[in-house]
């Protein structure tokens, strides 16, 4: 389980995060919206350890993990927006760093772990540079994976993406799911919004739970309320 409790960040005077609270039991999807520059993209981050909070608790199955480097460590995988990889090095090499030398358990995900549904085993010879944005995001994911994480955490997993590469993201992100992961996620594409269990909209620093399940005009209209 993920529990966030109590979240606050600000950056100088500007509070971004006010009271952030919620929680994921396995195999949901919690999905985060809201107009570009919200804060969106600080709130995954403190989720996934990469950026502190002034204030709050982070906990996966019990475990605190605000102070607690390695809990972050253990149980958090992160794919942010930016491509995370080291451009000059093969697939393979870049696996191989993320797995830290592990080289029997990279084996094993290649044959039938995160990396062999991603289809990673087909490209490993090729440098990073030379992949399309989709093979990138999904070399991103299976590098991310490398520790087994209970949660993965993506920041617009496929903007910008053509069409087969956000079909082969949202279908290893449902088996994800299937297989008791939780899955915290920022989208602007329903397809993607489609997979969430639980939707909340961020707004002044401020979150709501709102219905999933949502077509463009209804979440249209839920961000045209937020601002009155």
């Amino acid at each position: 389980m993920l529990e966030v409790k109590s979240l606050f960040k600000s950056y100088k005077s500007h509070c971004v995060l006010k009271d952030i609270s919620f929680f994921a039991s396995p195999g949901e999807c919690v999905g985060i919206v809201g107009s570009n520059g919200c804060g969106k993209t600080t709130l995954l981050s403190i989720v996934a350890g990469a950026v502190k909070a002034d204030a709050g608790s982070i906990q996966f199955h019990g475990k605190e993990a605000v102070g607690h480097p390695k809990v972050f460590f253990e149980e958090a995988a992160y794919v942010p927006q930016e491509n995370p990889l080291i451009e000059e090095l093969t697939v393979k090499d870049n696996l191989s760093l993320w797995y830290q030398g592990n080289k029997k358990r990279m084996e094993e995900d290649l044959k039938q772990g995160a990396a062999a549904m991603l289809g990673i085993g087909d490209m490993l010879k090729k440098p990073a540079g030379t992949l399309s944005g989709g093979m990138k995001k999904r070399l991103s994911i299976a590098c991310a994976l490398s520790n087994h994480a209970s949660v993965l955490i993506l920041d617009e997993p496929g903007a910008a993406l053509d069409l087969e590469c956000k079909a082969i993201i949202r279908r290893y992100l449902k088996e994800y799911q299937n297989q008791g992961g939780i899955v915290l996620l920022t989208s602007h594409e329903l397809p993607e919004l489609s997979l969430c269990t639980k939707m909340y909209l961020l707004k002044e620093g401020k979150m709501r739970q709102i219905e999933t399940g949502m077509g463009e005009q209804e979440l249209i209209r839920a961000f045209q309320r937020e601002k009155e």
